[in-house]
């Protein structure tokens, strides 16, 4: 298996909207993230066992980045939802050589202690209306979801609905082994997250 899924990303248009609507929904607190200085972004997170759940949004204190904000978030408007997902990688340079065109270029990024390589797109949009992973390298580093409480939940199934399904589906096909993940074909792209929960399943979309 080359990739892993490291986590699935929730955009908000607000950072406190976003923790209100999952933590109402998953019945369970989300933990203490920060600020993301390099593009003007914060989070909140929650461990799902090997991956963990990113509540982000664009910090209104924050100085506006030099390019545009990963996770397409410069265009994002409405509710919150799921909006994106990361998988990880141990060899950034081979998987962008094998990730759909314009995944990348890889962006090396800080957070308190923690440095990372992520691939972000010039534009800010990931291959496929986002629907595609972004790729992430810890750089032999512990992952956040090794460090956060466990609250008991885990990831059920990720499905992934783009019109071009079967170009997203060979690619994965060769990169990823998961069978949590869930392609199909639809005529809008949509990500869907079902969880597991200390009160049953959740679906966030």
């Amino acid at each position: 298996m080359v990739l892993g899924i490291d986590h699935i990303a929730i955009s908000a248009g607000r950072l406190q909207e976003g923790v209100e609507y999952v933590e109402a929904a998953l019945g369970v607190p989300l933990e203490a993230g920060g600020r993301h200085l390099r593009f003007g972004t914060h989070n909140r997170l929650l461990n799902l066992g090997e991956l963990y759940l990113e509540v982000i949004a664009i910090d209104p204190q924050a100085e506006a980045p030099f390019a545009p904000r990963w996770f397409d978030l410069d265009r994002f408007s409405g509710r919150p939802r799921p909006t994106n997902w990361i998988c990880r990688t141990e060899a950034m340079g081979p998987a962008l050589k094998a990730a759909l065109p314009q995944t990348g270029p890889s962006v090396a990024v800080s957070r308190g202690d923690l440095n990372w390589l992520i691939s972000v797109p010039e534009t800010g949009i990931l291959p496929l209306d986002n629907m595609a992973p972004a790729l992430i390298d810890w750089l032999g580093n512990p992952a956040p979801a090794q460090k956060l409480p466990d609250r008991g939940c885990r990831l059920r199934q990720l499905k992934i609905a783009h019109p071009q399904a079967e170009l997203l589906a060979a690619y994965l096909a060769a990169q990823l082994q998961d069978d949590r993940v869930f392609i199909e074909k639809a005529d809008q792209p949509q990500l869907s997250v079902c969880l597991t929960t200390p009160t049953g399943e959740v679906v966030l979309e």
